[in-house]
Formats: C-alpha cells, structure tokens, sequence
C-alpha cells in the first residue's frame, strides 16, 4: 500500500503543475455556478420557497457543492490507460511490480484530490460570497462529508478505469465515451438533484453507481443528510468503489488474455 501512496502523492504533484488550467476551470465553474443558481432557485421560488425538501439555501448549496467537485470526480474523459491499451504501451505497464489498476486510479484520485484546493474550494467560496449558502454548522458533517467526498472521486476514477477496459477488445470507444458523458451528467445530480427526478427516473439513477459519486458526498457534506442516513449512503459508496474495483479487476485480466501487440 505505500507504493500505491507514493503513487497517489506523485499524482497530487503532478497536477499541481497545472494551476492556469485549474484557473481556467474555476472561472468556468463560476459561471456555470451562476446560471445553474439563476435557474434552480427560480425553481425553488416557484414552489413556494421549498421543493422536494430544497430551500434556498440548501438549493445553492448544492449547486455549488456540485461545481466545486468537477475538477475532482472524472464523468467527462477516458483514463490515461485507455490510450496506452489502445497503442498498446499497456503492455510494458503489465511487466511493472504494481497493479495496473490500482496504480492508474491512485494516480487519478491524487490529481482529483489537488483539484479541490485550486478549484474546488474558491468554487464554493463564490457561492458563499455572491448567493450564500445554507451549510451545518458542527463540525461532524464537515468530517464524513470529508470521507464521503473521498469515496466519490475513488469511485468515479475507477467507473473511468472500468470503462477504459473497453478498449481490449473495441476498435474504438470514443462512442461508448459519450454515452458515458450523457448518462453519468445526468444520474450523477450534476445537472439537478436526482430527488428532484420523476419516481421512475430516481428508481433508476438510485440503482446505478453514479449518485454515489457526487449526490451522496454533497448531500452529506451540506448537512441535508445526517446521522445513521448519512452513514448509510457512505457505506454505499464504499460497496460500489469495491463492486467497480472487483469489476476492473476482472476486465483487466480479461483483457491480459486477450492483448495482442504487433511491432517490435
């Protein structure tokens, strides 16, 4: 496990190298931030100042919440080892003394994690300062909100890592790319909060993995969900991180079987 930390720590430093992209990302974080408020509490207004257990406060909350975590949680692009199983380079990466997967996600989770300090966390600052935001006030929502927020950026790198492992036995996956995009934007409570979701539609999400990597961690961290409920959704977190690291498991030696390098 210390390689496997070193690796993680490897990534946050790697990623802090990247600070005007960071910036660029947190200008586009605000402004989406301000649209997505603009729109959601107009929604809450029209409902007489409460919907589906959101008030206005708790609305921007979410919002920003949401906005500060997409530097950190992967739902847009494929891992680094997609590109390396399609020329082949994943080859060399099967020779080293470590497991490909949990060294490809530790890598990721370490830059999702320095994502938070130059993007994150002014994101949710410009809520605070321009909408204001209804957060708890103890301190033990802070701490499993701090573990929760963990296990969704452990589990979206590794729902990207599974999704990579596609690329053994498909041409091309940038098609199944897009999809993912579509699907996890939308089950994941990025574009509005699955408990706003028709039943069927919630049913649905509530039976994937992808509300566990951003609703559950901003329900906890905002305080909307607390106690035994909010031990309750990390410990679904935790049984969908094992149940998409098995899967990836499994897909990569799959996959080990199947792979074929041509050239010297």
């Amino acid at each position: 496990m210390r390689v496997y930390a070193r690796i993680l720590a490897a990534g946050f430093r790697t990623q802090s190298r990247y600070l005007p992209a960071a910036f660029a990302g947190l200008l586009a974080n605000a402004t989406f931030g301000l649209l997505k408020s603009g729109i959601l509490l107009t929604l809450v207004d029209d409902g007489g100042g409460e919907i589906a257990g959101y008030t206005a406060g708790t609305m921007a909350a979410y919002v920003w919440l949401s906005q500060g975590l997409l530097g950190s949680v992967n739902i847009w692009s494929l891992p680094g080892s997609a590109e390396r199983i399609k020329s082949g380079a994943i080859a060399v990466d099967f020779l080293r003394p470590v497991d490909v997967q949990l060294a490809g996600i530790a890598d990721d989770v370490g830059r999702g994690v320095f994502a938070l300090i130059p993007r994150g966390l002014p994101s949710v600052g410009v809520g605070v300062l321009v909408v204001g935001m209804a957060m708890p006030a103890q301190v033990l929502p802070y701490v499993l909100g701090a573990v929760s927020l963990l296990l969704g950026i452990a589990l979206s790198h590794s729902l990207a890592y599974l999704l990579g492992t596609a690329g053994f036995w498909l041409v091309e996956i940038r098609g199944l790319q897009v999809l993912y995009m579509g699907v996890s934007g939308l089950l994941t409570g990025l574009m509005t909060p699955v408990w706003l979701f028709p039943d069927w539609l919630k049913v649905i999400a509530l039976a994937t993995p992808f509300p566990a990597v951003m609703m559950y961690p901003i329900d906890v961290l905002s305080g909307r969900t607390t106690g035994a409920d909010a031990l309750w959704l990390i410990a679904a977190q935790a049984g969908w991180l094992a149940l998409a690291l098995a899967a990836g498991q499994v897909a990569t030696r799959l996959g080990r079987r199947k792979l074929e390098v041509q050239g010297g």
